[in-house]
């Protein structure tokens, strides 16, 4: 149970395919340029879902196993992720816990506890508010594509780095949002986490984060 939570955990940390397509690397205005265009439109999120498509990747699969659901976030800290397809199967976070709904089994973790959890979290809100581009924790690496911005992540922590050897976001050039999610794993497997019809600052129930 625990291998499949921190899986899980794991796989929804951000919200990204690559894109590789004339990829040249930002240079130091640019970067600047990049990161203040995010702050200034994340700050001004309140609400936020999206639905969201999930790839995992396993080299000893022929198809990448495929799920789905939507997505939730309220400030300053509630996130919700709900999987709808092939299976229902939540997880919220907040007030420092992470409540899991397993198909109506329900569990509840403290975030204090694990320092992985923690962090997980950290980078969940990050993804949404804009507050992830931290070097004291990540080597972080910039790039452009002509539609997209690129960032790619990794980690400086020991523990993180049992579990994630980089993440890679993809921002939209017009909003400055993530719009996709790539984890590369401690192996060669990795996830991808595309979001599509987001929708900023609609009221969102507080029974949406629950569980």
């Amino acid at each position: 149970m625990k291998i499949r939570i921190y899986a899980t955990l794991l796989f929804i940390v951000f919200c990204s395919i690559s894109v590789f397509a004339q990829e040249t690397k930002m240079s130091d205005t640019e970067i600047t340029a990049f990161k203040k265009s995010v702050a200034i439109v994340t700050k001004k999120i309140t609400t936020m879902s999206a639905d969201f498509t999930q790839y995992k990747h396993l080299d000893f699969l022929s198809k990448d196993i495929e799920t789905s659901g939507k997505m939730a976030f309220k400030a300053p800290n509630l996130v919700s992720w709900q999987y709808k397809k092939p299976y229902n199967y939540s997880i919220v976070f907040k007030n420092g816990k992470i409540l899991i709904n397993d198909a109506g089994k329900k569990s509840a973790m403290d975030m204090s506890s694990s320092k992985l959890f923690a962090k997980i979290n950290k980078l969940i809100v990050g993804s949404v508010n804009g507050d992830m581009f931290d070097d004291k924790e990540f080597t972080i690496s910039y790039f452009k594509t002509k539609s997209n911005n690129v960032t790619r992540f990794i980690p400086k922590d020991a523990t993180l780095k049992k579990y994630i050897k980089q993440i890679e976001l993809t921002f939209d050039k017009d909003e400055s949002t993530v719009i996709q999610v790539k984890l590369l794993e401690s192996s060669e497997d990795y996830t991808l986490i595309v979001l599509k019809n987001k929708v900023v600052n609609a009221k969102i129930d507080d029974s949406v984060f629950s569980n």
